[in-house]
């Protein structure tokens, strides 16, 4: 379903040597998915910050909460067939309920070509933080919007 959802539009913007270590990175805290009809439609991971994620430290700039008491949503896609049904909502949902049951709050980068989960975050309720650029390799930099989960 990730390569569909690659394949489809984009995401993730460079494609993991590796998908199954790519959705569970070292700093994952949790992860869901979400079915239909007997087969995975969605997946979402709730992380702690990294190195490369920007949303967390411009959410303790902000608030001037540290960046160990955010928690980094990631890994967000929904199979282009089962879209529309509020899957993607749904898994948000999940997400944000774990960090703040965990007492961290949520935070996201999304690359800003992303616009429709942009306009999702924004539908949901996400506080827009900034954009900003992110070096990704020796030769490719990426524009990300970052988000804050409503206080």
């Amino acid at each position: 379903m990730l390569a569909e959802v690659h394949e489809r539009d984009g995401y993730p913007v460079n494609w993991p040597e590796q998908p199954g270590n790519w959705l569970t990175p070292p700093s994952l805290v949790a992860a869901w998915v979400v079915e239909l009809d007997g087969r995975i439609a969605g997946h979402v991971g709730l992380s702690r910050s990294g190195a490369g994620d920007a949303a967390p430290g411009l959410w303790s700039d902000r608030t001037g909460v540290g960046v160990d008491g955010t928690a980094v949503i990631s890994r967000l896609f929904v199979a282009p067939s089962a879209r529309g049904r509020e899957l993607g909502a749904s898994l948000m949902a999940r997400a944000v309920a774990e960090a703040r049951l965990r007492g961290l709050h949520p935070v996201l980068d999304v690359v800003a070509s992303d616009t429709a989960a942009a306009a999702l975050y924004e539908r949901l309720g996400w506080q827009f933080l900034a954009t900003v650029e992110q070096r990704w390799g020796p030769d490719q930099h990426v524009a990300v919007r970052c988000y804050a989960a409503a206080p």
